[in-house]
């Protein structure tokens, strides 16, 4: 089993425009269905109806995978934001601290 064991470590996840992305994928789903729908009946002929529902099950799948991406992202900013406030207030704090010793 050790020969499978990773011997390096893992690189960073790669950021992008994630929530674009999925909305770009989610619609792609949604204009695949509709392309299917008007073929129907050829489909049902063949018992391959599934070839019709499967994008439309992408596209739901894909309104959920917005939400969550959407939210990820929020979260990613909020965090950013907080944490740039923390260092902002770290660095008032020192500079007081310094010009409080300087003149006493």
């Amino acid at each position: 089993m050790e020969k499978w064991t990773p011997k390096h470590e893992a690189p960073e996840p790669l950021e992008g425009p994630v929530v674009s992305t999925i909305v770009g994928g989610t619609i792609l789903w949604f204009v695949l269905f509709l392309a299917q729908l008007p073929f129907y009946g050829w489909f049902a002929d063949r018992g391959h109806t599934w070839w019709v529902w499967t994008p439309l099950a992408g596209a739901g799948l894909g309104l959920i995978g917005i939400w969550y991406v959407r939210g990820r992202d929020a979260a990613l900013k909020r965090h950013a934001a907080q944490a740039q406030a923390e260092a902002e207030a770290e660095a008032r704090a020192k500079a007081e601290a310094e010009a409080d010793g300087l003149t006493a």
